[in-house]
């Protein structure tokens, strides 16, 4: 895992589930060596701007809080939130927020934060240490009968910092999300007691932030998963171009074209995409861009991008192998077609062959005495 560079805290003890983290900030010598030895993600212009952050970090002021994290895990390819209200011991005040579930107040005494649980299987922490962020994916999401739809085997995560200043406009600075000041507009009042640790007038921005990360850590478990998806696929070409046959069946191909489908469509085609502005955002122009701002500094649309080409590339790939496995399919059945009529002559000379012979060798003989007689003395 990647550790933060401008985190005061002490490592945590690994959690028994399996993650793979994407961290913004400047890595360490070590993390360099330990890096090494992982797969590596393409930078993004959220790493690349990390300096932007330095004048607020490096400058604390009386009226500025300490910097605090913002974590995201991905646990499921999609969750089902209408199953949360099923929880046998769902937390105070949790209720429906637009299109996430919101947990006003999670995790140890004097240590709380805040939560946002999004349909694209994924939930957000502000405020929360790791512990208590893979606590509430034990004790909360895992309790829910069927909330999970395919969930991951391997847990994705990203993680980000922010701060709260009242004096500073609420924005995304660099890798570091600062918590301001707001427009009359963007400011809301819950339908029951605000019970946050987070102040009520950021409430909304928090939400969109937290909906462009959610978006970024499900699209980063989707990318795994279709990398996996690619690399059990590596080897078709080198048998189609050693062996001249694709070395798979064509119930198995089928198969595998089906899971490039499953895979599209989540990417674009279900409710929550990751090419769409959420509905939310379009009478609301400032909300709209701050959650433009992570995505973009994120490379969301770029990745989606990427990801699309990859399984366009993937289809046209099997489609030229379901092409040759359907000309193979059609000439075998032609020799099988030859071999049947083969088969139906041979029975017919057997069962007719004597007949036959008889009525050719009986005509020519009957030929041969006419002409005989026919001959003149």
């Amino acid at each position: 895992m990647l550790a933060s560079v401008f985190s005061r805290r002490l490592p945590l003890p690994r959690c028994s589930v399996s993650v793979f983290r994407r961290a913004f900030a400047t890595p360490t010598s070590q993390d360099i060596r330990d890096d090494d030895k992982k797969p590596r993600k393409s930078t993004t212009p959220l790493r690349r701007s990390a300096s932007a952050s330095l004048p607020i970090r490096s400058n604390p002021t009386p009226t500025r809080s300490s910097i605090q994290p913002v974590y995201t895990l991905a646990t499921a390819e999609r969750y089902l939130l209408s199953r949360m209200r099923t929880h046998p011991q769902l937390p105070p005040h949790a209720q429906k927020f637009h299109e996430s579930w919101w947990i006003p107040r999670w995790g140890k005494k004097g240590q709380e934060g805040e939560i946002f649980v999004f349909a694209n299987g994924s939930f957000v922490c502000w405020g929360l240490e790791e512990d208590e962020v893979h606590r509430f994916a034990r004790e909360v999401i895992q309790r829910v009968p069927g909330i999970e739809v395919s969930p991951l085997k391997v847990h994705e995560t990203e993680e980000l910092e922010f701060v709260v200043d009242p004096i500073e406009t609420t924005r995304l600075q660099g890798d570091l999300i600062i918590l301001g000041k707001t427009s009359p507009s963007d400011e809301v009042v819950p339908p029951v007691k605000y019970t946050s640790t987070l102040p009520a007038e950021t409430m909304l921005a928090r939400y969109a932030f937290a909906q462009a990360l959610s978006r970024s850590t499900a699209l980063s478990a989707l990318e795994v998963s279709l990398d996996d998806y690619l690399s059990s696929m590596a080897l078709l070409p080198h048998s189609l171009a050693q062996t001249g046959k694709p070395g798979m069946g064509r119930t198995a191909l089928v198969k595998k074209l089906g899971e490039l489908m499953k895979f599209r469509q989540g990417l674009n085609l279900n409710r929550e995409n990751f090419s769409d502005v959420p509905d939310f955002y379009w009478t609301e122009p400032k909300l709209e861009w701050y959650f433009n701002s992570l995505s973009d500094a994120l490379d969301v649309k770029i990745r989606t991008d990427s990801v699309n080409d990859k399984i366009t590339y993937a289809v046209e790939a099997q489609s030229v192998l379901r092409q040759l496995l359907t000309e193979t399919s059609t000439h075998s059945m032609e020799l099988v077609i030859i071999a049947l009529i083969a088969v139906e002559v041979v029975i017919a000379l057997i069962r007719d062959g004597p007949e036959l012979w008889e009525i050719f060798t009986g005509s020519s003989a009957h030929a041969t005495e006419s002409e005989l007689h026919g001959k003149p003395a």
